[in-house]
């Protein structure tokens, strides 16, 4: 499949192209891919969360029910047991339990809005952070000759006549692979910054004359159309007016990756202006030397992470009955601690689903155990490969029937964890 146009190429063809110099657009334009305009989609709005660096799944859904299994092999990383006093975890269904720094999930996890994945990853054993999201973002565990992402190619199979130029988005400034492919996908560092980078007193003089430089009024050439897309899309933002955006639901978005990526997000979800399928991304999770489960790192950014996620949804509101929100990471943790009371890298983790069209408030998990016979080489074997978590959002919400097409040489098995669409 064809992968996106890239940035870097775009340009390259403009200054090949005798038609433009170093010194016009590419030094004022905004950082964007281009795309069409147009429709609203047919399914929900997918919006995928990656936890990039290895999250602890064990430390954010805790198997508190294996007993010595789980407490001897993190003598000072375990979380103490539902019910014990200071910083508990939270019980979910009697066997694992809920970080309890999440509690501002616990609720929506009790209603049905928040489910999780269990013992869940990429099939394969690398433990190279490159190559894990590489496999993973492609949908397509060890194999490097595919080029494109499985949201990419996803929306390349779903028509849904939605031509608009926020089909599929990317909060960054480099475009994420899940999303590489045919379909343009734009790459928005910041909605508030979005706009002609020059001086303020000199930007309505450098749009003109880009306008009439290359006749955005009447785009009838390459470099024409791609300026017209560049002033389509900075008009329609900054028509959102973003800096002075009020969240709905009394939400108070956290001050860290995530929660700036979900509340943009958000508010071109509420825009109503085509959105099908988003990407953020939140870093940091490698935790090797003092993980700090309660009062340090880790805590802190699942607290962050918790915070986000809870603020996304109440914002969102009743609209999010139309949205998913999953979270992945490239690989877990090994289930035994080291000696710099962190961990190192694993290979069976938990995703994180919200929204409301799950068949919700469960830890779905085959779940293989943490007896050392059980383990996966140290390490929390998987047992439900992620990509049938995914083929079953795309053809149960997201009103995509060709999901095996999405994953190459991978038969989807169902887990009935989406309520199909009505």
């Amino acid at each position: 499949m064809k992968d996106t146009l890239s940035r870097r190429e775009l340009f390259t063809r403009w200054f090949k192209s005798g038609s433009l110099t170093e010194d016009a657009l590419p030094k004022h334009a905004p950082r964007v891919a281009f795309a069409p305009r147009g429709a609203f989609p047919l399914g929900d709005v997918v919006v995928c969360v990656f936890l990039r660096g290895g999250m602890d799944g064990l430390s954010v859904v805790a198997p508190y029910g294996e007993g010595a299994r789980y407490y001897d092999a993190r003598p000072t990383l375990g979380l103490r047991e539902p019910g014990s006093p200071n910083n508990a975890l939270l019980d979910l269904n009697g066997f694992f339990g809920l970080h309890p720094s999440l509690a501002p999930l616990l609720p929506l996890y009790q209603g049905g809005r928040l489910s999780f994945v269990h013992a869940t990853g990429g099939t394969d054993p690398t433990r190279s952070h490159f190559d894990a999201m590489r496999f993973m973002e492609a949908g397509a565990p060890g194999d490097r000759s595919i080029g494109t992402g499985w949201l990419g190619r996803h929306l390349e199979l779903l028509n849904a006549g939605n031509d608009s130029p926020f089909r599929a988005l990317g909060i960054g400034d480099l475009l994420p692979e899940s999303l590489r492919g045919s379909v343009p996908a734009l790459a928005i560092g910041d909605l508030e910054s979005f706009r002609l980078q020059a001086r303020w007193d000199e930007q309505d003089a450098i749009e003109q004359q880009i306008r009439a430089q290359y006749h955005v009024d009447s785009p009838s050439g390459f470099l024409e159309q791609a300026a017209r897309s560049v002033f389509d899309v900075v008009d329609i933002i900054q028509g959102l007016d973003p800096g002075n955006y009020t969240p709905s639901g009394g939400a108070v978005y956290p001050e860290n990756q995530a929660g700036w990526g979900l509340r943009q997000v958000a508010q071109l979800i509420k825009a109503d202006l085509g959105l099908e399928a988003a990407c953020v991304d939140f870093g940091g999770w490698d935790t090797h030397e003092g993980e700090g489960v309660i009062g340090g790192w880790f805590d802190g950014m699942i607290s962050g992470l918790g915070q986000a996620l809870a603020a996304f949804h109440a914002d969102l509101g009743n609209a999010m009955n139309r949205v998913t929100v999953v979270t992945m990471s490239e690989f877990g943790r090994r289930v035994e601690e080291n000696g710099s009371a962190g961990t190192d890298h694993g290979h069976g983790n938990v995703m994180m689903l919200m929204g409301g069209g799950l068949n919700g408030g469960q830890v779905f998990a085959d779940w293989p155990g943490l007896a050392p016979h059980e383990l996966d080489d140290g390490d929390l074997a998987i047992t439900t490969d992620y990509r049938d978590v995914l083929a079953e959002l795309i053809e149960r919400r997201l009103a995509n029937p060709q999901a095996a097409q999405v994953f190459p040489n991978f038969t989807p098995q169902a887990l009935n964890l989406f309520v199909p669409q009505a």
